[in-house]
């Protein structure tokens, strides 16, 4: 058994030797590189991501990046493609196919059947003298300095230099195709990602309106925030146009300073210029206001059109913070 300083120092020796492999990939980013993005970028057909063991697992991951990011995508195991699946494969289709040799049976058997069907191979492989490197249209440089692994046999390094080397792909794609943030939601509708960047403020308002005019009573004031149960009421004028807001913390900092409680009106302590948004406006939007801001409470306006009170614990119930 290994002594705690001593696990720490082997988890600290296999962090610096893939954070050293994955600064030399920045050698990989050439003509090379530019040539892949470019290939994909134009083509028609979807993108295939093969791999065998280690790699394969890799190449499942890419996919799931690529499809979320609006590169379709399919997940190719190698081995399963000598076996019926290559039936997957259509014309016009780009494969990515990850290796750290090159050299194994399934893909050398894969390779040649692509290259019968005229599919444009990529490579990220870090022999440059394997049979997957000398028949691809493409080859990304995969190689790495050494696997973390003291015996050189567990993938560690190079798997982590093909997910890296992935990511840089899907990034460029993204960026080559202006892929936006609304797009990102069209494929994310569901979860927290998805709720972040389409849930707007007015599916969060309830039937409850807190309203009070700005010369009602503290204790009708109080009627009003205890009956809607949102900590606030809004405030307005005699044009009903809102003014202000008072907060549960409102009326207790009142109750500390005046002696006199009951004789006090809405105006007396509200909050003037309160913080406002639309009901277009998103969520995670609202809520960044209200952090920048420490309050728990925004009033929801449409051109001067009072529509409710948004908490901080609705936004919290969704999920969308913490």
């Amino acid at each position: 058994m290994k002594s705690p300083i001593q696990i720490k120092k082997i988890a600290q020796e296999v962090i610096d030797i893939e954070y050293r492999s994955i600064k030399k990939l920045s050698g990989s980013i050439n003509d090379d590189f530019v040539e892949a993005v470019d290939l994909i970028t134009k083509s028609n057909g979807r993108l295939i991501v093969a791999g065998v063991g280690k790699s394969a697992n890799i190449s499942s991951k890419l996919v799931a990046t690529f499809n979320s990011t609006g590169q379709p995508s399919i997940f190719l195991h190698a081995a399963d493609a000598i076996h019926g699946d290559l039936g997957n494969v259509q014309q016009g289709d780009i494969v990515i196919c990850l290796s750290k040799s090159g050299n194994t049976k399934e893909i050398k058997l894969l390779i040649s059947n692509l290259k019968v069907l005229g599919n444009k191979i990529i490579s990220i492989c870090g022999n440059p003298s394997s049979y997957l490197v000398k028949n691809s249209d493409i080859n990304i440089d995969g190689s790495i300095p050494e696997e973390a692994c003291p015996y050189d046999l567990a993938p560690t390094s190079s798997t982590t230099a093909q997910l890296v080397l992935g990511d840089a792909l899907a990034i460029c794609l993204l960026k080559n195709r202006g892929f936006t943030k609304e797009d990102f939601a069209r494929f994310h509708p569901g979860g927290i990602l998805g709720k972040k960047l389409t849930l707007k403020v007015d599916s969060l308002i309830n039937n409850k309106k807190p309203l009070v005019q700005e010369d009602t009573l503290i204790k009708d004031v109080i009627v009003e925030i205890s009956k809607n149960r949102l900590g606030a009421t809004a405030v307005s004028d005699s044009k009903n146009i809102v003014i202000g807001i008072i907060t549960d913390g409102d009326l207790r900092r009142s109750l500390e300073k005046n002696s006199v409680f009951s004789d006090l009106l809405a105006r007396d302590i509200m909050t003037s210029n309160p913080k406002i948004v639309g009901s277009e406006t998103l969520v995670y939007d609202a809520f960044k206001i209200m952090k920048s801001f420490n309050i728990t409470q925004l009033i929801i306006e449409d051109e001067k059109v009072y529509k409710g009170i948004i908490h901080l614990h609705d936004i919290i119930e969704e999920g969308i913070v913490k």
